[in-house]
């Protein structure tokens, strides 16, 4: 094992689900230190700019509170328009000594618009109004997808029920979910 491994933290799932003319953004609260269970309850989802833009966020702690506090900002000096402060955050995180450093990635979505922004510039919106990130994502993705074509349901219960299945797969994700809705 190198270094870098032997203090590796894992694990998130994030998923975000617009459906109905509803956003539900939900987060797990697991973090992982290599094989352990540090935490049960963190809080990875929160709204920002007067709770109008939902975040949530994969990674490093640190760095996606000091991502979200940087998208805040953008936020504010574009009039609340997520797409602008969404292309400069990514634009200064590629670009930036510092930012660059930085390890994780977020989504960000208001009532019209859902990114993906990542380190490497990444600006992305879903073509179907779902996405997840971090390690249980993909899962949480495809279990809301499958939800959203196949029920009636809301978008919150989707975000529960996908979450909820994904934590019974991803050993890196559990079923204390922070949730929030536009």
């Amino acid at each position: 094992m190198n270094k870098d491994d032997s203090m590796k933290f894992h694990g998130t799932t994030i998923l975000a689900v617009r459906h109905k003319d509803r956003l539900a953004v939900a987060g797990d609260g697991q973090v992982t230190l290599n094989n352990t269970v540090v935490k049960h309850k963190a809080r990875k989802v929160r709204k920002i700019y007067n709770e109008k833009i939902i975040v949530g966020f994969a990674g490093a702690t640190a760095d996606a509170m000091h991502l979200s506090e940087r998208l805040e900002a953008k936020l504010e000096r574009h009039n609340g328009n997520l797409t602008r402060a969404a292309v400069e955050l990514a634009r200064d995180w590629r670009t930036d000594k510092f930012l660059r450093r930085l390890e994780a990635i977020m989504i960000a979505a208001d009532k019209t618009s859902m990114y993906l922004i990542s380190g490497s510039g990444d600006v992305i919106e879903p073509d179907e109004g779902v996405m997840g990130i971090g390690s249980g994502g993909t899962m949480a993705q495809a279990a809301a997808m499958a939800l959203v074509r196949h029920t009636d349901l809301s978008a919150s219960d989707i975000v529960k029920a996908a979450m909820e299945i994904t934590s019974s797969l991803c050993i890196y994700t559990n079923p204390s979910v922070t949730l929030e809705e536009l």
